[in-house]
């Protein structure tokens, strides 16, 4: 009898045992790819308590959340020829375990190598604007081209997301310059445009008033007001427009009649060539007779 009661002790003792060694827990982010004998089963095991043949099975758990990959600075030239360091981000996640599990040593580092050798190559195919402005479409570039590779392990890249992309110093001095430039021409353009609305709505105002003599009456008087009520020794005297217009017609009256009036002037005839006089005519008579005098007694022995 005692001898049965040991034996049932120890056989209950060596189920627990069992019991204890093959009994696995799945926790909620993972699931377990089961080999048996070295064999995958082609169903994963779910979260919870799972037990396992002793010695038959062996569970590797795979972790299906969200992993965030950070992709190291790579060095390349874009399609224009400037060299860049770009770097970038990865978020992936496991979609089928047995594919991870069984296709790939180390899902993870591959993910890694895939995204870089990627990187590279869409900074090569890239212009320099593109990295700088058009980033979405890299983006999705980026990943079709690293998800092509992972499907097959049984992974989905959610998305891929370039953090930073650094250029040479020259550059940036170069795209500053640029920059400066172009904040200085809008803001020419924006003082350009004001100022030929302003033109346009004074040319407006001006054909208005111009066609409603009223209008200018008031404007003059409201001008006048606005400088009497800045209290100072200045007298403004408003003097009408349509008087010194006035004015004027009747100054171009006046020079027309007067005009009218003065006579013609006779035209004066030719200033005829003076006569010689007497006097000038005996003086040169002496001279000419000194003259002859002069030749003669120089001849004389």
């Amino acid at each position: 009898m005692e001898g049965t009661v040991v034996a049932v002790v120890v056989v209950a003792v060596f189920l627990l045992l069992v019991l204890k060694s093959g009994m696995r827990v799945v926790n909620q982010v993972e699931r377990g790819v089961v080999f048996r004998w070295g064999k995958a089963l082609p169903s994963h095991r779910q979260p919870g308590i799972t037990f396992l043949i002793p010695f038959a099975d062996r569970m590797r758990k795979v972790n299906v959340q969200v992993v965030t990959m950070p992709v190291p600075t790579q060095e390349g030239i874009t399609k224009d020829n400037v060299s860049v360091k770009v770097d970038a981000v990865v978020y992936f996640r496991v979609t089928d375990p047995l594919r991870a599990a069984i296709e790939v040593q180390d899902y993870v580092f591959a993910v890694g190598q895939v995204a870089q050798s990627s990187l590279r190559s869409i900074i090569g195919k890239s212009d320099l604007d593109d990295l700088l402005t058009d980033r979405e479409r890299l983006h999705e570039g980026l990943a079709l081209m690293i998800d092509s590779p992972a499907a097959a392990w049984g992974i989905h890249i959610d998305r891929v997301e370039i953090k930073d992309v650094q250029l040479p110093e020259s550059l940036k001095r170069s795209m500053s310059r640029q920059a400066e430039a172009e904040r200085e021409r809008r803001a020419r353009v924006i003082t350009a445009d004001g100022e030929f609305q302003a033109a346009q709505q004074l040319a407006n105002a001006s054909r208005i008033m111009s066609d409603t003599p009223e209008a200018m009456q008031l404007r003059l008087l409201q001008t006048v007001v606005e400088v009497a009520a800045e209290k100072n020794s200045t007298l403004v005297m408003p003097f009408p427009v349509e008087l010194l217009r006035y004015f004027d017609r009747a100054a171009q009256h006046i020079g027309a009649d007067l005009t009218k009036s003065v006579p013609p002037q006779p035209s004066q005839p030719a200033r005829q060539p003076s006569e010689p006089q007497p006097a000038q005519e005996a003086q040169e008579a002496q001279q000419a007779q000194q003259a002859q005098q002069a030749q003669e007694s120089a001849e004389l022995p």
